[in-house]
């Protein structure tokens, strides 16, 4: 048994995600993360539909989902799917210990970027005729 094990919580940890899950967003909200008898510390946390825990969201992740969702609004994000994975390489007050992460599946399509307005070609040089002396 790893000493983790001896830690329950109430929310994801990282030994929970292994090398990934695939979860559905089931909804948002603000809860109390503090432990027991402590002062109350609210944070924004991510239910899904496959967990009986949630998610503690941090910055990184929810930019993250806001991409995979295309939507910065966290009540848009209900019904995507994302995987969550343990990152060895998240790092917490300046220390590396390792966290939660998610990306898209990857049979997602890619978040496509806004469409950008036409573009003219620019003019054409004249180009100078082949040199068969250059090897590429």
């Amino acid at each position: 048994m790893n000493i983790s094990q001896l830690k329950e919580s109430k929310f994801l940890k990282k030994e929970d995600c292994g090398n990934g899950i695939l979860v559905t967003i089931e909804r948002v909200t603000q809860e109390n993360v503090a432990k027991e008898g402590a002062e109350p510390e609210y944070k924004w946390v991510v239910h899904f539909q496959e967990s009986d825990k949630p998610m503690v969201l941090n910055s990184t992740n929810g930019q993250i989902i806001a991409q995979i969702t295309r939507s910065e609004e966290t009540d848009d994000w209900a019904g995507h799917k994302i995987v969550l994975y343990h990152d060895p390489n998240v790092s917490f007050g300046g220390k590396i210990m390792g966290g939660i992460r998610c990306r898209a599946p990857r049979n997602a399509a890619p978040a496509k970027p806004a469409a950008a307005p036409p573009k003219q070609a620019p003019a054409q040089a004249a180009l100078p005729a082949e040199d068969d002396s250059v090897p590429f």
